[in-house]
């Protein structure tokens, strides 16, 4: 048993292998459970009582010796990095390069956008995008025969039942009436979200787009509040400079109401095709908000005002961008998504 210890001991110190097929087959060979080690202690068994402390002593030291020997072995053949250990391939040289992402269009301006209104004391609302008619249209102050109910305008979900009828919203007003439901006056808040229309898609239009609405309700808001607080957005958002005007017009829940149009970005208002050669590029409605939706929602008209605007983040980006076609938004062309990598914020 001794001799084979001494020869064994020797295989052992002198064992380099030069593949990791051949560092396995040395712990089988060793250390597997039918290895060379389990036969020496099998054999051990048979050792007289009074040579047992002498070869139990020796046997133990092999077995340490072996251990150590394959861990030793192990561990500086996991750190040790060959051409030949690895099939060829040079773990030293430099890993492949990851190409650098960019936010969506989409997401940058709408990131500016909510910017701006956060350093007017705005704070960010949302809500859900599938709603019930009180939310969307009824509290709105949409008359129940108003062109938006109908089906070519909404993707109605499911018609009638308690709540009325639920349908993917059309705009993020219905935040706002969430808000003014739950929350204490005053309220100051801009609402970003997806909305949905059952439209062609189209270069100009598309079946779902992204809005960002904002209100302001308080004692003695007025329209000039919501002018000043527009005039500082684009001024904000386009530069020093773009000219800003008022048009009359209709929605049902502001009255007066509202749609505000900027000197175009591209032709500085002198005229050209994306303008329609006017100098100027409607981006947004607004107006006071209709006391009827300040009573729907259990606001006191006669002592509250309050003002409402809301605008395409689609159209924002357009012109900011010069984007002609809507589609590009949500195709995910790598192509033209790697145009923004550049504006990373």
């Amino acid at each position: 048993m001794q001799q084979k210890i001494n020869q064994y001991t020797t295989e052992i110190s002198n064992f380099t292998p030069n593949t990791a097929e051949e560092l396995e087959n040395f712990r089988i060979k060793f250390l597997g459970t039918k290895g060379l080690l389990k036969d020496l202690f099998d054999e051990f068994k048979t050792v007289s009582a009074e040579d047992k402390r002498v070869f139990g002593k020796v046997l133990n030291e092999f077995k340490q010796l072996t251990e150590a020997k394959y861990s030793q072995l192990k561990e500086t053949w996991n750190t040790e990095i060959t051409i030949s250990s690895t099939s060829g391939i040079d773990l030293t040289l430099p890993g492949e390069g990851m190409e650098l992402g960019s936010r969506h269009p989409l997401s940058l301006v709408r990131g500016e956008i909510l910017e701006i209104f956060k350093k007017l004391g705005f704070n960010v609302a949302e809500g859900p995008e599938i709603e019930d008619d009180w939310h969307n249209f009824s509290a709105l102050n949409f008359p129940e025969e108003h062109p938006a109910r109908d089906m070519q305008d909404t993707f109605f979900i499911k018609k009638g039942g308690e709540k009325g009828d639920i349908a993917l919203r059309t705009h993020t007003s219905s935040v706002e009436v969430r808000v003014m439901e739950a929350s204490k006056l005053p309220i100051r808040i801009i609402a970003p979200g997806r909305v949905y229309r059952n439209e062609a898609i189209s270069a100009r239009a598309h079946c779902f787009f992204h809005q960002v609405e904002g209100l302001y309700i308080d004692e003695n808001v007025s329209f000039a509040d919501l002018k000043q607080t527009l005039f500082y957005f684009v001024q904000e958002l386009f530069g020093e400079g773009t000219q800003v005007r008022f048009r009359p017009s209709y929605f049902p829940f502001t009255e007066p109401s509202a749609e505000m149009d900027i000197s175009c970005t591209i032709c500085k208002g002198e005229g050209c095709q994306l303008c329609k050669y006017s100098g100027w590029v409607e981006i947004l409605g607004c107006g006071m908000t209709d006391p009827n939706v300040l009573e729907n929602c259990h606001i006191d008209s006669e002592k509250y005002t309050g003002y409402a605007f809301g605008m395409g983040i689609e159209r924002i980006t357009n012109l900011k961008y010069q984007i002609k076609d809507l589609r590009l938004f949500s195709e995910n062309d790598v192509r033209f998504l790697k145009q923004f990598q550049s504006e990373l914020i």
